[in-house]
């Protein structure tokens, strides 16, 4: 509503004296201040915030009439009375002097059309030049106690109980003082007949005139509070009846709200009372208390004193209250509080030292409640000072608060409330125009004479969709926009401002004319012609209709009241203009849709339509007028009319069937009198658009919102009319609908009014997203960069300075909660299913929980129906039932835990029920309530089942905390749950990042291989980190025993499942001690019982594609007609004398150690396409011979043949300076392409490498053959069966090798001829395996080759037909299972293949 910006100013009078002023009183258009100091009196002027003229007493007169203590001013300002200590008035004068009418002038650069053109331009800019002089002096005789001024009268009380009424000449034309005694008091205007209250030897303390309810609020010197009022016109003492509040007897002030008909009284116990007056009976009713509450401010709340003043805003929407101890409260009108300065950075310095709070002796707002204008007391001058220097502190000092306020305080305009818009003295906050720098780039820096790109847009169409919650909700700073100052000089101040319903342009209007603003253009409009900005007076404020600005103003050359509407994008000119003469006042205007709506000064609404012509170059409006209807008998003063909105809201049975295209109609009209919600429907029985008989809906409303757009998913929230009611929160009255269109019941309402409590004082409402817009103060202290050396503190230092955030609320949990209690739990239902897509959904859910049972658990009174069963039985109908129970209890204390479940249900159910959904974190969050409420034997059973579920679907973060946890029961860490463990994120390499520093290599050489033994070295050991340490530090406890057989029986199934990517992962996560267990393990579970199942398998978890050759290779292969066997031979030559080195994925360069050349891929695709071999082309042919057994010889998804055929990842067959020489034909090099394309990606390749090295290490031969097939590495398989024959290898492994091949190869002759290439080549080594087998023949020496020269070295493929008849003897049919046999379980035994003397070749293959 109203907010503090920045730093408080101080003004310092130039006139040096010994009196200080204490007493401020503007006068009614709040633009001259008058100061009093002890015989003194100085005028102030507004802005610029300059000293006028100062009148000082002579020293005789003010020895007869003593110190000036009040002053009060005439309503034209034109005079001002004085009371004084010794019972006299002074009347004085305020002439504008004749000659020199500015004191001071404003100073124009050169050439400024402004001052040439406006006739008395330059005179409205300037500090005018007043005299003040005495009139006239009366004398009463008695201390004056208070003054009032009443249209052309003044009252004056007495402290002899005297009320004396005079004319502002002077005279009292004949009109008798009335004394107190004389005027009957009673409770109310019923029992005034009654006898009546004792007010002898009384007199008024302080009074003030409320117009509105035409009477005087009144304080008595005994404390009591009471109104006067007339009972005819008369102000006599024969008319006048005094009404006095019950059981209040230490009233201080009072403060008179007109708009709204309060009475403020402030009382001596720091709590100001707001009375309202009963229309019934005339009784004083209490509508409300302004105090600090104990919960936000617990050190001052009762140590204020008492109120020493009440101030009202101009526009009548915030009160300003000060204590006697000091410091400043700010209230709405219904008692939100807004801030406070007792408390936070206001009340301490930036060390955490108390401040003294300041004190204030008098103020008084400026104009459009932008300024609060205060006197502060002498005990702030003295802080930290021994006043030597009297002449400085003694000078006249004001201090000026500066706020920003919210439009709706003036302008309640009621079309664009899914924005926030504050208004400042000089620019304007939006919560809007982040995204437009985006959506209208192009259109910024367009001309200004051109029509931008944007204004052609069909934005404004009748169903209008408004920002989206990033937009609204992205950040907490504003869109500032400075108001033109060309504009601001000349109309300050700034009176009303509007947005436009997209967010994108806003209208400003001052004293005189308009100006508005775009934001996509970044540039102001303001009136060419400045006679027509100067002759214009907006009265009924602005509104947005499209991209029209409807406007009703004041015609000054005409003297005529108007309703003009201006299009945005034409020049802001009368020409362009469309204007409807208004027959009296227009006091507000809003608009619906197509339609206005104008309130008037004569109590009448009139309805206008607008229709949109693009006939012309320039788009017109057509305005006519629809009805008038006269509301003179429900509204007693057009003044209490806060706002006036056309709605589509309806209350009868229709509003559950209406046709989508009346569901935005204009239904009724909302009237906000005196804080009093009146609605008048539309009457549909006649032809016209009469309204039946006002219905009052809400007390105490300070705001209305409600919206014309529908959606039939959230009809709930976009018919529903929201409400702001002060301290009373907020209210909806939200429209109840039958399910599925059946048939409502009778006793069913409507509609329902709902009240709900919110943290923030609500500035608009999110529809749809159910969300409450706002803004809220903050501080920030910068005393600690002044040196405290100082007379006086700088402002700096006494107060922080203050900004504006924007800020949201979430209410939707209010509303369902509020339908729970009244047993509307379907509605909640509907309404909660409509809004389940929100973002914030769950926290709805979440909080509406949790402050039930916050409520309902700490009551120390017995609940007879406790909501919370109700509220847990509602939560059931959403999937994010078990998040938000477990989410509500970890926030709440565990003292409450057994009252949440015992209605949600046991938590050990809730755990199983969260296993059963797959979600294991919530399970998680559930061990932890079961920790603190179980025995650790339920918390280690859920804790297994919950890690064996964790293991299985690889959360490996969620299995590393649940061995904490695990361990953490063992130890006795029953009172706390286990610390979440600082892991690192698993990394995108699928779990192998583990392995990262490792450096293994395959590459050996011929000379250096013991023919004897077999070796493969780690050039690194396992990593030495906290979960390595586990397996050897706790080896021996019972708890580690028991997670280490948990976890090897995980790795058991994965093996048996032949799961190898799983397994390698789950090792790596989780620091198993991979290769040791398999040392274990090879004799039983990693054992292979069918090689060509897994063989699949590792085809398919890592994405390897099946080999295939193309037709054309079949049909015209260069490997039969002898080709082949140069090539080969040359290649067998290199690879036996080099070993490869290094491959360079990025360029595609292969560096290659001695005199071998560099193939690069550029090269390589050169080549291609000289030949017409294209990529694409390239893959189709890979694709055709697939056809044979189906999914068997399947190559994976088009999406992996496409990611390893373009990959090439740097194994390039090595050849020697000879072969640089042959001249490759298309086949070859179709045949080299096809090779390439049959690799797999190269993470996966690594992966698989890396496993074989781990599968050797521990011994188990079976696995390493079949990863070894898969990479067709046959120097991998030659130096396995190398190392069988030279080794003391268990009879049933040797056979499973054998009859695992034997089914490889009759699948490959089946359904996978791709492998018959490679398993031909080792042929010769898979015969020395069967003289081993049969002990027929002695193992030979065999020299391996490199290994990835050997893989890329291609033997000439027989015939397809010869091949199969030289096989057929020795392949098994694919259904025998590869020749099988039963295995006995027996402890590994290749232990001893690990030592190994690291003098021999060592195979070396570094991963990046």
């Amino acid at each position: 509503m109203y907010f503090l910006s920045g730093w408080p100013r101080r003004l310092l009078c130039p006139l040096k004296g010994s009196e200080k002023p204490f007493y401020i009183q503007s006068d009614s258009r709040r633009l001259i201040f008058a100061l009093l100091s002890q015989t003194q009196i100085s005028l102030w002027y507004s802005r610029p915030s300059v000293l006028i003229v100062s009148y000082k007493e002579s020293a005789k007169a003010a020895s007869q009439f003593g110190s000036y203590e009040k002053t009060e001013w005439k309503s034209d300002s034109s005079m001002i009375a004085v009371a004084t200590a010794n019972g006299y008035i002074l009347l004085f004068d305020i002439v504008y002097s004749g000659q020199e009418k500015c004191l001071y002038e404003p100073v124009y650069p050169k050439g400024n059309p402004r001052v040439k053109v406006t006739p008395g331009y330059k005179e409205e800019q300037c500090a005018p030049s007043l005299t003040v002089e005495m009139k006239k002096v009366l004398d009463f005789q008695a201390k004056i106690t208070s003054l009032q001024s009443m249209q052309d009268d003044l009252v004056i009380a007495t402290n002899d109980g005297i009320l004396h009424l005079i004319h502002w000449d002077g005279l009292t034309n004949g009109r008798k003082a009335i004394n107190l005694c004389s005027v009957p008091f009673s409770v109310d205007l019923q029992s005034s007949r009654g006898p009546s209250l004792d007010f002898e030897s009384v007199h008024i303390k302080d009074m003030e005139y409320c117009a509105t309810l035409d009477g005087f609020a009144v304080v008595f010197d005994d404390g009591r509070i009471g109104f006067i009022t007339p009972v005819s016109s008369k102000l006599t003492a024969e008319n006048l009846h005094g009404v006095c509040a019950q059981e209040v007897t230490d009233g201080i002030c009072v403060a008179i709200n007109n708009k709204y008909k309060l009475m403020a009284f402030g009382c001596a116990n720091g709590s100001v009372l707001v009375y309202t007056m009963d229309t019934s009976t005339g009784a004083m009713q209490l509508s409300h208390k302004l105090e600090l509450t104990p919960k936000h401010y617990p050190d001052i709340w009762n140590k204020t004193g008492a109120v020493k003043l009440v101030r009202w805003s101009p526009d009548c929407s915030v009160t300003m209250v000060t204590w006697e101890c000091g410091g400043l409260s700010l209230w709405s009108v219904f008692g939100a509080h807004l801030f406070c300065t007792l408390g936070g950075d206001f009340a301490h310095y930036s060390d955490g030292t108390k401040k003294e709070p300041m004190k204030i002796s008098s103020m008084s707002w400026g104009a459009e409640g932008y300024h609060l204008w205060a006197i502060s007391s002498d005990s702030t001058q003295q802080m930290g000072s021994d006043l030597e220097n009297k002449s400085i502190i003694q000078q006249a000092e004001i201090l000026q608060f500066q706020f920003i306020k919210s439009a709706l305080t003036v302008n309640p305009c009621m079309n664009n409330q899914e924005q926030v818009l504050l208004q400042g003295e000089d620019r304007l906050y939006l919560n809007c125009g982040d995204t437009l720098q985006n959506q209208n780039s192009s259109t910024a820096s367009a001309n200004s004479g051109h029509q931008p790109v944007r204004e052609k847009n069909p934005l404004y169409n009748d169903i209008l969709v408004p920002q989206g919650l990033s937009t609204l909700l992205g950040h907490r700073h504003w869109h500032v926009v400075q108001i033109h100052s060309t504009y601001l000089e000349s109309n300050w101040p700034i009176k009303f401002a509007a947005i436009d319903r997209l967010g994108q342009c806003v209208a400003v209007a001052g004293r005189y004319g308009i100006a508005h603003y775009a934001l996509f253009t970044r540039k102001w409009k303001l009136f060419g012609n400045i006679t027509q900005e100067q002759n214009m007076a907006v009265t009924g404020g602005l509104a947005w209709w499209n991209d029209f600005i409807v406007l009703a103003c004041y015609n000054l050359i005409d003297q005529q009241e108007e309703l003009r509407l201006y299009l945005r994008s034409s020049n802001l000119d009368n020409v362009f203009a469309h204007i409807t003469k208004v027959q009296s006042e227009t006091l507000l205007i809003n608009v619906f849709r197509d339609m206005v709506i104008l309130f008037r000064v004569d109590c009448s609404i009139c309805l206008y339509s607008i229709d949109r012509k693009d006939d012309g170059p320039n788009p017109t409006a057509n305005v006519q007028v629809l009805q008038e209807v006269s509301m003179s008998r429900y509204i007693p003063h057009p003044s209490l009319v806060i706002s006036v909105t056309l709605t589509s809201v309806r209350t009868e049975t229709g509003i559950t069937f209406k046709m989508p295209q009346q569901a935005c109609a204009a239904e009724s009209i909302m009237l906000n009198l005196a804080g009093q919600l009146i609605m008048l429907q539309r009457d549909r029985s006649g032809p016209q658009l009469p309204f039946c008989a006002p219905v009052v809906l809400a007390q105490c409303v300070e705001n209305v919102w409600t919206t014309c757009r529908s959606n039939k998913q959230k009809r709930h929230l976009l018919e529903a009319l929201w409400l702001s009611c002060g301290e009373a929160g907020m209210k909806v009255w939200l429209p109840l609908f039958p399910r599925d269109n059946r048939k409502p019941h009778s006793f069913l309402s409507r509609r329902i009014m709902l009240p709900f409590q919110i943290n923030i004082y609500p500035l608009a409402v999110l529809f749809e997203d159910a969300l409450v817009l706002g803004a809220v103060n903050e501080t920030v202290l910068y005393d600690n960069l002044y040196v405290h050396n100082n007379v006086k503190e700088p402002l700096e230092v006494l107060f922080p300075f203050c900004t504006v955030e924007r800020t949201s609320q979430i209410y939707l949990h209010h509303i369902l909660r509020q339908l729970l209690v009244r047993n509307l739990g379907e509605q909640a239902l509907l309404l909660a299913q409509s809004c389940a897509t929100l973002p914030y959904f769950p926290h709805v859910l979440e909080l509406m929980l949790h402050e039930v049972l916050e409520e309902e658990a700490t009551s120390r009174e017995p609940i007879p129906d406790p909501l919370l069963p109700t509220v847990a039985k509602f939560i059931t109908e959403f999937p994010l039932f078990l998040q938000t129970v477990v989410h509500c209890a970890r926030k709440t204390e565990y003292a409450l835990w057994n009252y949440l479940f015992a209605a949600v249900g046991n938590p050990k159910d809730l755990f199983e029920e969260c296993l059963l959904a797959q979600d294991l974190d919530t399970a998680a969050s559930y061990l932890i309530i079961l920790q603190n409420m179980e025995v650790p034997a339920v918390s280690r059973q859920h804790a297994t089942l919950l890690f064996s579920t964790a293991l299985e679907q690889g959360k490996w973060d969620l299995c590393r905390h649940m061995i904490r946890f695990l361990k953490a029961i063992g130890a006795g860490e029953l009172e706390t749950p286990p610390p979440t463990p600082t892991t690192q994120e698993p990394s995108s390499t699928g779990g192998f990042e583990f392995f990262k520093h490792r450096s293994i290599s395959f590459s050996q050489s011929a000379e250096g291989l013991n023919a004897g033994k077999f070796n493969l070295q780690k050039a690194l050991s396992m990593p030495s980190g906290p979960s390595a340490k586990r397996w050897s530090k706790d080896a021996d406890s019972t708890e580690n025993m028991y997670i280490d057989e948990m976890l090897w029986r995980h790795a058991r199934r994965l093996l048996e499942e032949m799961r190898l990517k799983d397994l390698s992962s789950f090792a790596a996560q989780l620091g198993f001690e991979l290769i040791g267990w398999l040392g274990k393990e090879k004799t039983r579970v990693a054992r292979v019982e069918d090689f060509v199942k897994a063989l699949k398998r590792l085809h398919n978890d890592f994405l390897w594609p099946f080999p295939v050759i193309p037709s054309s290779c079949l049909v015209n292969s260069p490997f039969k007609n002898g080709k082949y066997k140069t090539v080969g031979d040359q290649f067998l030559k290199s690879q036996s004398t080099e070993t490869f080195v290094n491959s360079d994925l990025e360029t595609g360069v292969i560096n290659v150690r001695g005199s071998h050349i560099c193939l690069s891929l550029n090269t390589a695709h050169t080549q291609m396409d000289s030949g017409s071999l294209q990529g694409p082309q390239t893959q189709d042919a890979i694709l055709s011979p697939l056809f044979s057994k189906g999914d068997e010889c399947s190559i994976g998804s088009a999406t992996d043949l496409t990611e390893t055929s373009s990959m090439v990842d740097g194994d390039w067959t090595m050849v020697d300076e000879g072969f640089s020489t042959l001249s490759l034909t298309q086949s070859e090099l179709e045949y080299i392409s096809m090779e390439l394309a049959n690799k797999g990606p190269h993470k996966s390749q690594v992966q698989l490498s890396y496993l074989m090295h781990i599968f050797m290490e521990a011994g188990c031969l079976e696995w390493c053959i079949i990863i070894a097939l898969i990479l067709r590495d046959s120097a991998v398989i030659c130096q396995i069966i190398n190392s069988i024959q030279h080794s003391e290898v268990p009879m049933d492994i040797l056979q499973g090798v054998k009859d695992g091949m034997l089914a490889v190869d009759g699948w490959a002759s089946a359904d996978c001829p791709g492998y018959k290439p490679f398993l031909n080549r080792i042929k010769p080594q898979l015969q020395k395996l069967d003289e081993v087998t049969e002990e027929q023949i002695q193992p030979e020496a065999f020299q391996p080759l490199s290994r990835l020269s050997t893989s890329k070295a291609v033997e000439p493929p027989s015939p397809w037909a010869e091949d199969s008849r030289n096989t057929a003897g020795l392949v098994n049919s694919p259904s025998d299972g590869g020749g099988s046999i039963s295995r006995q379980e027996e402890d590994g035994q290749g232990e001893e293949e690990e030592e190994q003397p690291e003098d021999e070749g060592s195979y070396e293959c570094s991963l990046s």
